[in-house]
């Protein structure tokens, strides 16, 4: 059995950005909402601006979610396929 240690290195990096209880509740309620923006994740979430908004730069790196700007807000909507999946196993 070859191994293409490669594919497992990059499913790791992408469950271990979801590790986080803050992220994985953003992504739980993008998948549920469908978009949203950083306020109304920050008053469900109840955790300062900064914070919401460290965790959904994690997100975005990964490719997990993406953004798009409307006026001032910006608003992020899940980009990964394999977040609904996990989604639903979970949850």
């Amino acid at each position: 059995m070859e191994m293409n240690l490669e594919i497992f290195e990059e499913q790791a990096s992408f469950l271990r950005v979801l590790a986080h209880p803050v992220r994985l509740c953003i992504v739980k309620g993008l998948y549920e909402k469908g978009e949203c923006n950083v306020s109304h994740m920050q008053n469900c979430l109840n955790v300062p601006q900064s914070t919401v908004s460290q965790h959904l730069q994690k997100l975005k790196s990964e490719g997990i979610v993406k953004s798009r700007r409307k006026g001032l807000e910006i608003y992020y909507q899940i980009n990964d396929i394999r977040i609904k999946k996990i989604v639903e196993a979970l949850f």
